[in-house]
């Protein structure tokens, strides 16, 4: 069941879910059954010039790929064309362990090419931080995205009991708390962790 508008604005209202917005301003971006967030100013890039492969069983091939970009208040960040990069949400979300969030990208940005997510439109019930976004522009065009403008959209989804281990609960949740643009830590799931011989 996907909450309502009505049922959003209830929730905020109550504290069940937290965003870091002012009141109104949050108000103001709710809609019949979602509402949007904005695009923050960090973004997140693979200097891919300089290194040959990403692969989750070196993590080393994960870690420290990525150059930061700060953009100055009312500059756009340019999404060339087949470019992709990380960027992130302005607010900060809490999520009850009740709820689930969807991420989608705006349509008037999909009708320029860009999407948002590559695949993680999903947000757990627990999870406390910004989004960060999968940004890629299909267009043969560049486009310009400035930071403070609706970005995304999101829905709430009523689950059908509160979850027994919410991501906040849950051992090493990778992107709990997250402020920045996060890249990936596929590196410490279970399956690309190494495995030591037992000792004999």
């Amino acid at each position: 069941m996907i909450l309502s508008d009505r049922d959003i604005r209830k929730a905020l209202e109550t504290g069940r879910v937290k965003i870091s917005a002012p009141y109104d301003e949050v108000l103001s971006h709710i809609f019949a059954s979602s509402m949007d967030l904005r695009l923050g100013n960090t973004f997140k890039l693979y200097e891919h010039s300089k290194f040959a492969i990403l692969d989750p069983k070196r993590p080393e091939t994960l870690k420290g790929l990525m150059r930061t970009i700060e953009v100055p208040e009312g500059e756009p960040y340019i999404v060339q064309p087949g470019e992709f990069v990380l960027g992130v949400t302005q607010e900060t979300i809490t999520v009850p362990d009740d709820l689930v969030v969807r991420v989608e990208g705006r349509s008037s940005l999909g009708r320029l090419g860009i999407i948002v997510h590559s695949t993680a439109g999903f947000v757990d019930p627990g999870f406390h931080g910004t989004i960060t976004l999968e940004i890629s522009n299909l267009n043969r065009m560049p486009v310009a995205l400035y930071p403070g403008m609706r970005v995304c959209q999101i829905a709430f989804e009523q689950m059908s009991s509160p979850a027994e281990t919410p991501y906040n609960m849950k051992p090493n949740s990778k992107y709990q708390s997250q402020v920045l643009p996060e890249e990936s830590r596929l590196s410490s799931d279970p399956e690309f962790m190494v495995k030591h011989p037992a000792a004999t």
